[in-house]
């Protein structure tokens, strides 16, 4: 079927930066918007960051101007670049999908920020 997989995350210092990737594969046809999500222990899961198909972009307030998100031109890879890490920034990214038939979720990575 389709596969959606994140990797890139860790642990890092306040301050630090990571990069997280989302790649998929399989029988996908049609790729609309790609979003990025978060969600810490004993809070409800939200967007972060989201591309959409036209290429604009929407971010959630708390992240603005710290991460961006883009799409690899040479692959079926969407990005989060997250600079300037705080410790609430703490939680399992997941890479969500929106196709012309269903919408996929990835596995999620964890994401780790140190004070």
């Amino acid at each position: 079927q389709v596969q959606v997989v994140e990797s890139g995350g860790g642990l890092v210092q306040a301050g630090g930066s990571l990069r997280l990737s989302c790649a998929v594969s399989g029988s996908i046809f049609v790729v609309n918007a790609v979003g990025w999500h978060r969600q810490a222990p004993g809070k409800q899961r939200e967007l972060v960051a989201k591309i959409n198909p036209d290429g604009s972009t929407n971010y959630a307030g708390s992240v603005k101007g710290r991460f961006t998100i883009s799409r690899d031109s040479t692959k079926r890879t969407w990005n989060l670049q997250m600079n300037s890490l705080k410790p609430e920034d703490t939680a399992v990214y997941y890479c969500y999908v929106e196709t012309g038939r269903t919408n996929y979720w990835g596995q999620g990575t964890q994401v780790t920020v140190s004070s």
